[in-house]
């Protein structure tokens, strides 16, 4: 159950920030006449829900996971993700460095792991 709370929160994160991304805006804030006003694009909207609610998961995983552990592989994890999508939807591109880099992190989340695959 826990692990599939991770890739849940995972998915909410990297479908966020590709949504805030797609939706084209981080909304537009502004008083009129005493009245507050905050206009923001309806997949703009679902990204920050997104965002949202993986926060909120987030809240929850800490509790379950050591800090120390779930910290880093999350957020290398949510990295690659990210990176893969800006590649794949927006067809951003790609350096050897941004390459190198996603493995350093690849390789270090595979170090973190190594003696609890071997447990």
């Amino acid at each position: 159950m826990k692990i599939i709370l991770v890739i849940i929160y995972l998915i909410l994160t990297v479908a966020g920030l590709v949504f805030m991304k797609l939706g084209g805006n981080s909304g537009e804030i502004a008083v009129k006449e005493g009245i507050f006003n905050f206009n923001i694009s309806l997949i703009s909207a679902l990204g920050f829900l997104c965002y949202l609610c993986s926060f909120l998961l987030f809240t929850k995983i800490v509790l379950m996971f050591d800090l120390s552990y779930i910290m880093p592989i999350t957020t290398g994890i949510v990295q690659i993700l990210t990176l893969v999508a800006s590649y794949c939807i927006f067809k951003e591109h790609m350096s050897v460095q941004s390459v190198i880099g996603a493995s350093i992190v690849i390789i270090g989340i595979i170090l973190m792991n190594w003696n609890k695959a071997a447990n």
